[in-house]
């Protein structure tokens, strides 16, 4: 999405009814890992929080004592607890209205799809209809050194005391959004537009936006005298942009004839591009 239509979209989604859930797990890969808590919110920017309902999960299977360093849930608490076939169903009507948010909700989305698809359900929220408030940081707080949640109720002073509890991380998390969206709502396009523009996005992410592949992307914005820095991750690194200039770059492409650019490159319009991928 271009950020004028990112504007469009949150100023949307800050009138609607936020889902909030959090989830706490035995591991980080849905497919293999399991739900021990789970905890989900209800709230408009209008009335504030109206319920929350939260409840351990019996995973039947083991917690690796490094989870339990984590998050405080132990093997004993999770025994006691009824199991995701009992409890899941009750939180199904909740999770399916409003738009679903969460810190990171691709991690908690998948948990929430393997544990349902266990239970013969299919549960999945359209993109339109998610709302992560990690994506959302990264747009309007780019200069961070950290996104993380914790850092976050850090950086804002929420009155959050624990963290890695999915009671309390979907407190944290609504009020992140509840701060975020607020000034999405009240200040003025043009002061958006250039808080968007200083966000960084990734070399991927910028290719997405020019209509190309990654190596044609990087040719243009450095033909174009693009700024960029190198990020490295455990695996691998990457290039990133201000998405300010990247969009300087797209709407100059615009102005071209077609006959001007390669037909090998790949063309996508930027706005299927997913929420997700910026």
């Amino acid at each position: 999405m271009l950020a004028v239509d990112l504007l469009h979209h949150y100023r949307a989604v800050s009138q609607k009814p936020l889902t909030v859930v959090d989830v706490e797990t035995t591991g980080s890969i849905a497919l293999n890992g399991r739900m021990t808590e789970i905890s989900v919110l209800q709230a408009t920017l209008a009335d504030g929080i109206q319920s929350q309902q939260t409840a351990l999960i019996n995973p039947q299977t083991h917690i690796p004592a490094k989870i339990v360093e984590i998050t405080g849930i132990t093997q004993a608490m999770v025994d006691a607890a009824a199991i995701a076939a009992t409890i899941l169903p009750d939180y199904l009507p909740l999770l399916s209205s409003g738009i679903l948010t969460a810190h990171n909700l691709k991690f908690d989305h998948s948990f929430l799809q393997a544990e349902y698809a266990r239970l013969g359900i299919t549960f999945s929220r359209p993109v339109p209809e998610q709302l992560c408030t990690v994506q959302l940081a990264r747009l309007l707080l780019p200069e961070l050194p950290s996104r993380s949640l914790p850092n976050l109720v850090q950086h804002f002073q929420f009155s959050v005391t624990t963290s890695h509890r999915a009671e309390a991380d979907t407190i944290a998390c609504w009020l992140l959004a509840k701060r975020l969206l607020t000034e999405i709502s009240n200040e003025p396009d043009e002061a958006l537009l250039a808080r968007f523009a200083q966000q960084w996005i990734p070399l991927k992410a910028a290719a997405k936006l020019l209509g190309c592949r990654s190596k044609r992307a990087r040719t243009l914005l450095d033909a174009a005298g693009v700024y960029s820095t190198e990020v490295e991750y455990s695996t691998y690194s990457t290039l990133r942009y201000r998405r300010g200039d990247v969009e300087q770059v797209y709407y100059q492409r615009q102005a071209e004839p077609p006959e001007a650019r390669p037909e090998a490159e790949l063309e996508e319009q930027p706005e299927a591009i997913q929420l997700s991928c910026l």
